[in-house]
């Protein structure tokens, strides 16, 4: 495995993706066609200080997270803690036509919330999952609007109201995500049983 490149902050991600300082410095989305990843870095596995949830399509390539590879030819919900290392193949830098977002956000967001500890409930966080979430057009439209409210919300004038309607947006995306994923595994069940 290569050197692990490890980002503390959101700012610091920006700057290694060749994207302008975040709007705010607890979380951040951006739009997968904005991300340039620097030449240092093309070989780099990677650790982050914080969450990053993620709709990739047409990456052209695959992310190495724990034991797995992943295929983001299709559009896939991905999810990584802090502290997890991954890597990326160079290939997915050629793409051309990627797209998708990449929500990230800072445990220090979370704070003296309740959503701080539940976090952790959410399995598709950890290694142990080895399947990514794939979406049906109708269930990624449900998480891009969701995403378009968190955007519309940190991009505002930030005011007492602003974390806990972000937390609350953040909450039904985890609990989206959470039924997208039992459904997932309902089907391949079914699959399974069958054959």
């Amino acid at each position: 495995m290569s050197k692990i490149k490890h980002l503390k902050t959101i700012s610091e991600f920006h700057r290694t993706r060749g994207l302008s300082q975040p709007k705010h410095p607890l979380i951040s989305v951006v739009n997968y066609a904005d991300i340039k990843l620097l030449p240092k870095y093309i070989n780099a596995s990677w650790m982050f200080d914080f969450y990053s949830i993620a709709l990739k399509r047409n990456l052209n390539g695959k992310i190495n997270y724990g034991q797995k590879e992943y295929d983001f030819e299709e559009g896939v919900l991905f999810f990584i803690s802090p502290g997890q290392v991954f890597s990326i193949d160079p290939k997915v830098i050629t793409s051309n036509e990627k797209s998708g977002w990449i929500m990230l956000v800072h445990p220090d967001f979370l704070w003296n919330t309740t959503l701080a500890k539940e976090i952790k409930q959410y399995e598709y966080f950890g290694y142990a999952v080895n399947e990514a979430l794939f979406l049906s057009k109708k269930e990624e439209n449900t998480v891009a609007g969701i995403i378009k409210n968190i955007q519309q919300e940190y991009h505002s004038n930030i005011d007492k109201f602003s974390q806990q309607i972000i937390v609350s947006q953040l909450l039904s995306l985890l609990n989206y995500a959470e039924r997208f994923y039992q459904r997932n595994l309902l089907q391949e069940t079914l699959i399974t049983i069958k054959y």
